[in-house]
């Protein structure tokens, strides 16, 4: 590409958004331009604005540290200056349905790590290898915007990466019932140990809204686009229980599956390590070139060893065995800030951008 698109952070102070900004330097497609937060963080440079609240364990990016933070409600002002942004705002969902709406109307694309309109119909929430087809609702959603070029795009929750694309490379087996259980690391609740002291040695068996959000988003990821919107799939039923624990980076979940059709362990083995999908296909810069592997050793995946397997953007699964109730259970591990958050949505960018979605202005 002879010339990089420009993007706007907005909420880029926050830890999804300082992951962005980890994760876009030196990217051969995307370049930081802009950051935009709230008002209290309007008109100081970057690092004056995060200060000690830098929490990747890479240093801050030089690019970064010098650009003036705009304030996110200035849209229009912010809009006029990039070409697309990534939205990690932290506001009410009603707050961040608005702004990201109203930014899609600036006639600029909107990517989001937010939870706000991944139950809106005609917004597209992907995880780029499982749905791509679900961006042919974002003609549908322009025309409801009226915009030419804006809309807005979101990927799904962190906690369902572990889980969902392995019951997606199973498809043809046709799980029917799910059982999840999901060990979530501090970082998905934007937080470190230093901000966290409590979670030290510590178990916290509840995770607001997390549960539902796990048994739903697989299915609307399933969904089939009709007449400009996502029906989302019925089947499988699938319950959860959602658990924070004392990691700070990895989301592990234990999984047990009911299938409608028989496979042995060698198929199902098989069927994670062959699957890819069209991030893969079109080598973009983030797809990890093996999107999911698998681990014979009884004690893996670990997080301290596995949760950075390609770059945080691949997923790792072990202890695939047969189960005296269901009939297979497992273990799976993501990188929730990484895959879950903000490279997940980097990747989609990248395939709205190689689609022809998102242009230079």
């Amino acid at each position: 590409m002879s010339e990089k698109l420009k993007v706007g952070i907005l909420g880029g102070t926050g830890m999804v958004g300082q992951r962005f900004i980890s994760l876009l330097e030196d990217h051969p497609w995307f370049e930081v331009t802009l950051i935009a937060a709230s008002q209290r963080s309007a008109g100081k440079t970057y690092q004056e604005a995060v200060g000690e609240r830098w929490k990747m364990a890479t240093p801050m990016p030089e690019g970064a540290k010098g650009l003036v933070v705009m304030n996110v409600n200035e849209v229009e002002k912010v809009a006029s200056q990039v070409d697309f942004v990534f939205s990690a705002v932290d506001m009410t969902k009603e707050e961040i349905k608005k702004i990201e709406e109203e930014y899609a109307k600036t006639e600029t694309p909107v990517v989001s790590n937010n939870s706000a309109h991944r139950w809106t119909p005609d917004v597209p929430m992907m995880v780029p290898e499982i749905n791509p087809e679900h961006m042919q609702v974002i003609g549908s959603q322009r025309k409801r915007l009226g915009t030419q070029r804006g809309f807005v795009a979101v990927k799904p929750n962190c906690s369902i990466q572990s889980y969902a694309p392995v019951l997606t490379a199973w498809k043809e087996f046709e799980p029917y019932e799910v059982v999840a259980t999901t060990y979530q690391a501090i970082s998905g609740a934007g937080k470190t140990f230093k901000d966290w002291p409590e979670m030290t040695e510590n178990i916290i068996p509840y995770i607001g809204g997390e549960e539902e959000k796990s048994e739903k988003e697989p299915l609307r990821i399933w969904g089939e686009v009709r007449d400009g919107v996502i029906v989302p799939a019925v089947s499988p039923v699938i319950t959860c229980q959602c658990i924070r624990v004392p990691v700070l980076n990895g989301h592990t979940a234990a999984v047990f599956v009911k299938f409608r059709k028989k496979a042995s362990k060698e198929q199902l083995i098989e069927k994670l390590v062959s699957f890819k999908g069209l991030p893969q296909e079109l080598a973009l810069p983030s797809a990890p070139k093996q999107f999911i592997r698998y681990m014979e050793e009884d004690n893996r995946p670990q997080v301290a060893l596995d949760v950075d397997f390609e770059k945080g953007m691949g997923i790792s699964v072990g202890r695939l065995r047969e189960d005296s109730v269901y009939d297979w259970k497992f273990v799976g591990l993501s990188h929730n800030t990484v895959r879950g958050a903000a490279g997940g949505a980097v990747l989609c960018a990248e395939l709205l951008k190689a689609q022809g979605y998102i242009t230079k202005k």
